[in-house]
């Protein structure tokens, strides 16, 4: 499969260095302003966002290596007929590496594209080497929305067997934190009701891992969250 094109963010600034924690598993420490259950997510995110962009590309690479491999040994996505994922941003883990691995399995490969004339939520649409490929309004690639009106060439969020998102940060209990858009919390918010629904999936790098986050009533919980050191499980509240 063709490589998507590529979305850099701007270098992070050099008045803020990377922690040596980065290239260990001391989990690392938030600023006290931001270690406690309200602390601004705002401020955090931005904290986070820093963290993983100031990641060195070798390391970033190695990380990247390790937690698709971490992946690919999921027995629930090892049994996928319907992935979706997402193109990479910002320094987010890229999960479109595992695109090849996962159609000669015979798996069909989706991205989210913003939905038109709805707010903030998403469409998934099948994706290959001929899916037309433009920004979107944050600048981030996706299906062209011309492409994607089709109904033959999306699925219906319940249908997938497995959601792969970015994540920005994580803890241990397995609450996170994405961008703030709240686009998978609104796509996703079906999953708190009985009925057939995909494995929701996070990744990112340990970097990104915080002692505790704050957690809001609206946040979709996740079923799993893989990065470069531990697959975590959080129990999942029914």
């Amino acid at each position: 499969m063709r490589k998507p094109p590529a979305v850099f963010a701007a270098p992070a600034s050099p008045r803020s260095p990377l922690p040596s924690a980065a290239l260990d598993t001391t989990l690392w420490a938030l600023p006290s302003e931001l270690d406690h259950p309200q602390a601004d997510r705002r401020a955090l995110r931005r904290l986070l966002r820093q963290r993983r962009r100031q990641l060195p590309p070798a390391i970033r690479l190695q990380a990247e290596d390790t937690l698709l491999r971490q992946l690919k040994r999921l027995p629930e996505l090892l049994r996928a007929r319907h992935v979706a994922l997402y193109l990479p941003y910002d320094g987010e883990i890229d999960a479109t590496r595992l695109c090849d691995w996962l159609q000669r399995r015979g798996a069909k490969v989706y991205l989210p594209v913003l939905r038109p004339f709805a707010a903030n939520s998403l469409w998934f649409v099948r994706y290959d080497d001929q899916t037309p490929l433009v920004s979107n309004r944050f600048g981030i690639a996706e299906p062209d929305t011309r492409h994607g009106a089709s109904k033959a060439r999306r699925l219906p969020a319940w249908a997938l067997d497995i959601v792969l998102m970015p994540l920005v940060g994580f803890d241990g209990r397995g609450a996170r934190i994405g961008m703030g858009g709240g686009f998978y919390d609104r796509s996703f918010a079906f999953t708190r009701r009985p009925g057939p629904r995909p494995l929701l999936i996070g990744l990112a790098h340990h970097c990104q891992k915080v002692p505790a986050l704050p957690v809001q009533p609206w946040d979709v919980p996740l079923d799993a969250i893989v990065s470069d050191r531990e697959v975590v499980r959080p129990a999942r509240a029914e």
